[in-house]
């Protein structure tokens, strides 16, 4: 099950996540072990984009590609999930939805569309350094 992998994944994260300032509450439900306040939720990796050869290919979720959408791809946030994607190697950020699944080069931890990586310009590198914060965690189903 989706949801266990990511539980395992980020309980440790989110009991060593303390108190933020002023973050949404999100409120355990019956498949949820704790409450957790978003945006104080944090990961930090490489990122990289996707773009022209998947472009009008069904996403892991089952929509179509649109890589001039804002969207991403993660290994095992739920679908739908809401992150703010922060490039620190310039201060920009972009606010995406997970609908795919990647990246699956060793050492990144998202996946951005053409579209949004162009937002915070990683375009002409290809890949940067990033903080990832949780805003809103989608369903463990499609």
């Amino acid at each position: 099950m989706r949801w266990t992998a990511v539980t395992v994944l980020l309980l440790p994260m989110l009991w060593s996540a303390g108190c933020g300032t002023g973050a949404p509450r999100f409120s355990a439900g019956s498949d949820r072990s704790a409450d957790v306040e978003l945006g104080s939720i944090q990961l930090e990796g490489i990122a990289s984009y996707y773009a022209e050869e998947f472009h009008g290919r069904l996403t892991a979720n089952g929509e179509v590609y649109d890589m001039h959408g804002i969207t991403a791809a993660h290994q095992t946030l739920p679908f739908n999930s809401i992150l703010r994607v922060n490039n620190l190697k310039n201060g920009k950020s972009i606010v995406v939805r997970i609908n795919d699944r990647g990246p699956f080069a060793k050492g990144r931890i998202i996946d951005l569309s053409l579209g949004a990586a162009e937002k915070i310009d990683l375009v002409k590198d290809g890949t940067a350094p990033v903080r990832l914060e949780i805003l809103e965690l989608g369903q463990s189903g499609k």
